[in-house]
């Protein structure tokens, strides 16, 4: 890629970047210009290449070939210092906050200024004070992290990455985890830096997004650059086509229900938290047969307590659950193994912390809380050959990148761990599917398949509990809708009767006593 001496330097400019991990080539001769203070978005499957290609040029990665180019000057990064020093600051995927420290003190890492920490404090305050009249991004600066929601803490992100003096932004999947008014928040600090000539840099797999807040886009597929737009001279489902490979459906094509049987029902149920706030109060509502249903409301509002009581993993103080008939209750509580045997699949909202052990390699995570399977070994030996023979079984069916069993959980894309936890759940042929987030992460082709499975085992026969943050998601799946707010339902109604703003409004905490 050749620049035009006349035109003004780009911002980042990459040729022919070239990246191997042992056979798997991540990065394949890939060229990118993105423009001064532009908002450019960075599109691909999960696993096309785009995290290594930012951590290359965020200086965690080194390029095995191809040449960097920064302001218009070529550049040789080492490590994340390199970077931050020539303005590039980066927000990753997971936050990497001190989750006990407050606001401050987290901001204030590495510039405190002394042993006393007097100047690091009031300079980092008086930052703070700055980026809040600048940019909106107002926070208290005394709150502990751990307390916090998750816009929260990916400002303060933001933040420290801008106190460094980041001129280059870059942004890995950062509306992954952010409700939809997150992330208009968060869209409304980007447009906000632009203005102050900010270059961002947007990896995401949200094609609306990719529309909504950007100027030009870059799709990536099997680790090269397959094509470059202005975003106003695109479509989402071009982008998708790019992504892919082929035509995608980015709606949900979903057939009536047939519901059949109460296979799960919850009465008046009621949860506090190990800080003693009430979490769950008062949830009574039943899930059927050959039926999905879907959970709204903000995150934080009960949701993921709910789903931790029913799949066994957190205690409760009154109500009960049945499940395929086993009466569960405060005194008689059963474990998350029983409740697995029962036929009850679980895919975790947290992957990471409750879908995977990243320190085991892909075989290991396909039979995890199966384990004790006859089918992957007797007694305390696991027969290997059987379980990588399970395991590429999964990874195939599944699309799941790159498709080696050897490899370690953590070395895989967000999405591809995603589909790995999804794949074993949802092969155990389950009568109740408890799903947590299921799409978080995922690319546009991935998003497409997982929701014909969802559909196929509603289909089937299965009871499937869902819970997601994305409006449009629980819309499209959903046979019927209960709304959370505050630990609390504030309706049920069916798909027929739930629009976005009647479900915005009582995700809003305003009840709405509907029968069904």
């Amino acid at each position: 890629m050749q620049r035009d001496q006349t035109s003004p330097a780009p911002a980042i400019e990459l040729i022919d970047i070239c990246k191997s991990f042992g056979q798997v080539k991540a990065n394949r001769d890939v060229s990118l210009r993105v423009e001064a203070g532009s908002i450019h978005g960075i599109v691909g499957e999960n696993g096309a290449g785009k995290s290594t290609l930012m951590n290359i040029l965020y200086g965690l990665y080194q390029a095995d070939s191809g040449e960097m180019h920064v302001g218009g000057q070529q550049v040789s990064l080492r490590s994340s210092a390199d970077a931050i020093s020539l303005g590039i600051g980066m927000v990753h995927q997971h936050f990497m906050l001190v989750s006990n420290m407050t606001v401050l003190e987290n901001v204030m890492l590495g510039s405190e200024g002394g042993p006393f920490l007097r100047t690091g404090r009031r300079e980092t305050l008086n930052t703070l004070q700055q980026l809040a009249d600048d940019y909106g991004m107002e926070v208290d600066a005394d709150a502990v992290i751990a307390d916090l929601p998750v816009g929260i803490r990916q400002r303060i992100e933001i933040i420290k990455a801008i106190k460094g003096g980041a001129r280059i932004l870059i942004l890995d999947e950062p509306t992954g985890v952010l409700t939809p008014g997150e992330a208009d928040k968060l869209f409304e600090v980007l447009r906000a830096l632009q203005r102050n000539g900010v270059t961002v840099l947007l990896i995401t797999h949200k094609l609306d997004e990719i529309m909504a807040i950007t100027d030009a886009v870059s799709v990536m597929r099997h680790g090269e650059i397959v094509g470059h737009r202005r975003t106003a001279d695109t479509s989402p489902a071009e982008l998708a086509r790019l992504m892919v490979g082929r035509d995608v459906l980015l709606s949900v094509d979903r057939a009536s229900a047939h519901p059949g049987e109460v296979l799960l029902e919850v009465s008046e149920l009621a949860c506090t938290s190990s800080r003693g706030r009430q979490v769950l109060s008062d949830i009574s509502f039943d899930v059927r047969s050959g039926e999905i249903f879907g959970i709204a409301g903000v995150s934080g509002n009960g949701q993921t307590e709910l789903l931790e009581v029913i799949a066994g993993m957190r205690k409760f103080e009154a109500g009960s659950v049945v499940l395929l008939g086993e009466i569960i209750t405060a005194s008689a509580p059963k474990t998350p193994a029983q409740i697995r045997d029962l036929r009850i699949a679980h895919i975790p909202e947290d992957r990471h912390q409750f879908g995977l052990i990243l320190s085991f390699d892909a075989k290991g995570n396909a039979i995890l809380g199966y384990h004790q399977s006859p089918d992957y070994g007797s007694g305390y030996f696991l027969d290997e050959a059987a379980v990588a023979t399970h395991c590429n079984k999964l990874m195939s069916d599944h699309d799941v990148r790159p498709g080696n069993p050897a490899l370690l959980a953590r070395n895989f894309s967000g999405g591809n761990q995603q589909k790995l936890v999804i794949a074993r759940e949802t092969d155990t042929d389950p009568k109740i599917l408890i799903v947590g987030q299921p799409t978080r992460g995922v690319d546009v082709g991935a998003i497409e398949f997982i929701h014909k499975q969802l559909l196929a085992l509603r289909d089937a026969g299965c009871a499937i509990l869902l819970v997601s943050a994305e409006l449009d998601e629980i819309i499209g799946l959903s046979d019927r809708i209960m709304v959370m707010n505050g630990g609390r339902q504030m309706g049920i109604l069916d798909s027929a009767d739930a629009g976005r703003d009647r479900l915005g409004t009582m995700m809003a905490g305003i009840a709405e006593a509907i029968p069904s």
